[in-house]
């Protein structure tokens, strides 16, 4: 047993991964998992207050000793008077009576358990919202994290170009060199035009390492390469603040909490009822005797005064005012932040098609600059530069896009849209 636990936590390395595979892992990680176990005790919450409702039954069993001969039922005094006439009737008391019977116990009218369950089911609510938004932000981080491997793979491949193309223009400048049509600082430059490739590649390697990690921990899956992704639809803010939602919940439950703590004040009306079965040895002849006895009956309390019920009064308002606080805070934080990410969609969008436009001028530009620099009309610096321009302008290309796909996933959180239908 113990070694199918542990295959189970070992990471999944999977190099043609799909986004539903991501996603589904996800719902059955123990990030998930823990917002499931939050559901199931609110609900146990919920269960509890209703369970009040319900009479309360007991069976017992008890033995008694008493030091002096004590009754087994009450006896009304006619009867107890024909018994003592006649001495070869057992009488009902003895030092020791064993009592059998059943016991019950039931509310009638007690107003604080029905707002008990009421606030039980707003934080079974509040818990149900917080597991979903919680699942948003997760695959949200996700689509995010490879939206940034895909960035970075693409700058990636955009240094290799500039590696591959340095690499070819040392050859020819060395030819040069060594016939002495270039001066050898030349080379020295195009070395560290190549040192620098690779150490931005290392860097590249080290956020990589990041983004990876923080998919694997949420998924226990570990991807070897970027997953391509397509937008399937836009984001809805039909729901409005969607995020705010458990939040909500919870201070309808908050709400509930100040009338469940004043419903304690009201009057209660209880049933209550017993069955008991005695047996014991009469105390005037030492006859076996048994008797039934039982009762039904309801009581009505009423509290007059309980000080510490209005403090808790004053704690359950206090803390509704804090959640209420707490609530108009992230409204105000989330209205300013939803202006700014659907403000920066179409300037991410423009970015794009203007960065497209500048990396195929770069590459244009680039072109002519390697003849111009084979020809000698062009200097090693000079030439560097276009060769950085290039890359600059694809990874500002890369960048805009990924910034596009956070962009839209922290819309899509904040208004609760269903991220698997919006990407594939």
């Amino acid at each position: 047993m113990k070694k199918i636990v542990l295959a189970f936590s070992i990471s999944i390395t999977l190099s043609a991964a799909t986004l539903p595979e991501l996603f589904e892992a996800l719902k059955h990680h123990s990030q998930t998992k823990v917002d499931e176990i939050d559901v199931k005790k609110a609900a146990v919450y919920k269960d509890l207050a209703d369970a009040k409702l319900y009479p309360s039954i007991n069976l017992f069993a008890k033995y008694d000793s008493y030091t002096t001969p004590t009754g087994m039922v009450p006896v009304p005094p006619d009867d107890l008077f024909d018994m003592i006439k006649d001495p070869s009737v057992g009488q009902p008391f003895s030092s020791n009576i064993l009592r059998e019977g059943a016991s019950f116990q039931m509310p009638l009218f007690v107003k604080a358990i029905y707002t008990s369950a009421d606030q039980a089911e707003a934080m079974q609510e509040s818990a149900e919202a917080k597991k979903r938004i919680n699942l948003l932000k997760n695959e949200a981080l996700i689509v995010g994290a490879n939206a940034n491997f895909l960035y970075l793979v693409a700058l990636e491949e955009s240094l290799d170009a500039k590696e591959k193309s340095l690499f070819e223009t040392q050859k020819i400048l060395r030819v040069k060199v060594d016939n002495g049509r270039a001066s050898a600082s030349s080379l020295y430059k195009i070395e560290d035009g190549l040192n620098q490739i690779n150490i931005t590649k290392n860097s590249i390697e080290l956020q990589k390492e990041k983004l990876l990690s923080s998919i694997e921990s949420i998924t226990s899956i570990r991807l070897t390469e970027p997953i391509e992704m397509q937008e399937v639809q836009g984001v809805d803010a039909e729901y409005g603040l969607a995020s705010l939602e458990p939040l909500e919940k919870k201070i309808k439950a908050s709400r509930l909490a100040i009338t469940a703590q004043k419903d304690r004040l009201y009057p209660t009306i209880s049933a209550y009822g017993s069955y008991v079965f005695s047996q014991g040895d009469a105390y005037n002849n030492d006859k076996s005797v048994n008797e039934h006895y039982g009762n039904i009956g309801v009581v009505l309390n009423l509290p007059l005064l309980n000080m510490g019920q209005y403090s808790q009064i004053t704690k359950s308002k206090i803390e509704l005012q804090t959640d209420e606080m707490q609530l108009q805070k992230e409204r105000d934080s989330l209205n300013a932040k939803v202006t700014m990410l659907e403000n920066s969609l179409p300037l991410l969008k423009n970015t794009i098609e203007l960065s497209q436009r500048s990396v195929d001028n770069k590459n244009k530009l680039l072109k002519i600059a390697k003849v111009n620099y084979k020809s000698g009309r062009l200097s090693t610096e000079e030439y560097l530069r276009y060769e950085d321009d290039v890359v600059s302008a694809k990874a500002k290309y890369f960048q805009a896009k990924a910034q596009r796909w956070q962009t839209l996933m922290e819309l899509a959180v904040i208004y609760g849209n269903n991220i698997e239908e919006m990407v594939k």
